[in-house]
């Protein structure tokens, strides 16, 4: 570990010496991640890459990349493109990236499962926006608006997301 690693404690994300609450999945940690489970996947999480919501926020990072109206996430496991962006028009299960909440308005993108997606093993786990302060997620890490806005700068293609 290293001190640009997040790294998930009961006390909440440690990261660069600071501690941030967060919320995880509604059924806690695991070792055996399943499509639809709402866990998080224990293990070191490479951060591959950052999307932002260009019409609510200034981009946190120099290679944060922009979410348009028709991107989309992919969490069909009958489909070629699972666990992968795809854009609209797309006819097979997905995620809206551009959503009229705020959740998604900085998505921190993880390595899990990705690139070479096994069928089924999970697929968007993403550190994001929390909806309230507790409200677990469907396997991703979330944060407060304000602390996810802090850390998001600080992050680097060589941060990983460590959940023991």
């Amino acid at each position: 570990m290293t001190p640009f690693d997040l790294v998930l404690t009961p006390r909440g994300v440690r990261f660069r010496g600071q501690y941030y609450p967060c919320t995880i999945g509604r059924t806690g940690t695991t070792d055996r991640k399943k499509e639809g489970d709402g866990a998080t996947p224990r293990g070191v999480h490479r951060i591959v890459g950052m999307l932002y919501r260009p019409d609510r926020i200034a981009r946190p990072a120099p290679w944060a990349l922009p979410v348009g109206p028709g991107d989309l996430w992919s969490d069909d496991i009958r489909h070629e493109d699972y666990n992968m962006m795809v854009r609209a028009p797309y006819p097979h299960s997905h995620e809206v990236l551009r959503r009229a909440d705020p959740l998604y308005d900085l998505i921190i993108l993880t390595d899990w499962n990705w690139p070479y997606a096994v069928k089924g093993r999970g697929s968007a786990i993403f550190i994001h926006q929390q909806r309230r302060p507790g409200y677990p997620t469907e396997g991703c890490v979330a944060f407060r608006r304000k602390d996810l806005r802090r850390i998001a700068p600080l992050i680097t293609l060589q941060t990983r997301l460590i959940v023991p």
